[in-house]
């Protein structure tokens, strides 16, 4: 089944996939993978870890037994969030991660690029 993640600096060597810290009453602290079934809720999701100073996450879609492979690996846990679901980001952040933001690069849009994502955004209210 094809689902939607949240990458920070896709397709580059210093990727890193968001998780949050949760407290699982048996195992201790745990990092949770999110996997929503909807790209528009995954997108929206992204948009309010911007709002909470974020880097710009990347929605990206995998396999989910890419997924749960790579959970497995890492010794993460996973949710998958239906479609409609409103899931919101935790409000405390951590201060050092794992990846690096990249450098920031220009970010000039074009008029019709601008127009593009004001219509996306716009569809997501």
């Amino acid at each position: 089944m094809r689902v939607f993640v949240l990458l920070f600096n896709a397709r580059t060597e210093n990727e890193g996939i968001h998780t949050f810290r949760i407290n699982h009453p048996q195992r201790g602290q745990r990092e949770l993978v999110l996997m929503f079934e909807s790209e528009d809720d995954a997108t929206r999701f992204s948009l309010m870890l911007e709002a909470q100073d974020f880097p710009p996450p990347t929605v990206e879609a995998v396999d989910d037994s890419e997924i749960i492979e790579f959970c497995e690996s890492a010794d993460y846990d996973y949710e998958l969030i239906p479609d409609g679901d409103l899931i919101l980001p935790v409000k405390q952040n951590l201060e050092q991660t794992d990846w690096q933001p990249e450098a920031p690069k220009d970010s000039s849009f074009s008029t019709s690029e601008l127009e593009q994502i004001r219509r996306r955004l716009e569809g997501l209210l």
